[in-house]
């Protein structure tokens, strides 16, 4: 696992993670050996389940499974059972969260390429960071034409695509910032963009974006939290088999871990 370890700190290095983040090994051993490894968005208990039943050795997800401080990992708390299941099946797990984010094929080059963008530019600097990008698309089009192309692109979730501004609308400039952004709004006006693509868009900081645009761009894409970052899963699966080659099977999970189940129209 220590050769493993030593290309995921390649790719996406734990330094560059936000100070409040948790990332790295969260149970396993660095000596054990990894023939099979499985990503995934979350740690859910279903998730854990799958790369049971497909005998991974490593389960590599995007958000950590012990964020907050926790006190028990007894089996009545789905951490707890999701711990226990981990350490019972042997499976190590290991989480790259912002540090992925920030990565120069990670979480926010992955969602600026399934929005079509080709070459493009930090959003801003936070902790010395870069996050999110911000590009423009080969041709300008219409909002609700953008809005289509990137849920076709996306992994599909049962909530869809948010959009908020006219159909109509010309728009060729796009930011993005995987997961959570309704905090960038300010880095999202300076850059000039014409659509912000997102997700977990609360009500007021969305509200607020829109009233301060005066009906005009950024227009706003809630893209889904787990649609979003899910887009990463591949490109990582390709960069560990470039990197490890046969020595170790690769799955990306096929389970969305998307909270919501369905919505109805109005």
């Amino acid at each position: 696992m220590a050769d493993v370890i030593a290309v995921l700190e390649g790719l996406y290095p734990p330094a560059t993670a936000q100070s409040w983040d948790r990332v790295g090994l969260v149970t396993g051993d660095p000596g054990q050996p990894v023939g099979r490894i499985h990503l995934a968005v979350d740690p859910t208990t279903a998730v854990i389940d799958e790369a049971r039943r497909l005998g991974a050795d490593m389960l590599l997800t995007h958000h950590p499974l012990l964020f907050r401080g926790v006190h028990s990992v007894a089996t009545t708390t789905a951490k707890g059972a999701g711990v226990t299941a981990l350490i019972v099946a042997d499976i190590a797990l290991y989480v790259a969260h912002t540090n992925a984010d920030v990565a120069a094929d990670g979480v926010n080059a992955a969602l600026a390429a399934a929005c079509g963008l080709g070459s493009t530019q930090p959003l801003l600097l936070e902790e010395g960071q870069w996050m999110g990008r911000v590009g423009e698309l080969a041709e300008s089009m219409t909002l609700g034409e953008f809005a289509r192309r990137l849920a076709g692109a996306l992994p599909q979730a049962p909530v869809g695509v948010r959009v908020s501004g006219p159909a109509d609308a010309a728009v060729r400039r796009i930011a993005v910032a995987g997961g959570s952004g309704d905090g960038f709004f300010d880095a999202v006006r300076a850059s000039g963009a014409d659509v912000y693509v997102t997700a977990d868009l609360r009500h007021h900081p969305a509200l607020e974006a829109r009233e301060d645009a005066r009906d005009g761009g950024p227009y706003l894409i809630d893209a889904g939290h787990w649609a979003s970052e899910a887009t990463w899963l591949r490109p990582a699966a390709d960069a560990l088999i470039s990197r490890l080659g046969d020595a170790v099977e690769v799955f990306v999970s096929e389970i969305c871990t998307d909270p919501w189940s369905f919505v109805l129209a109005p």
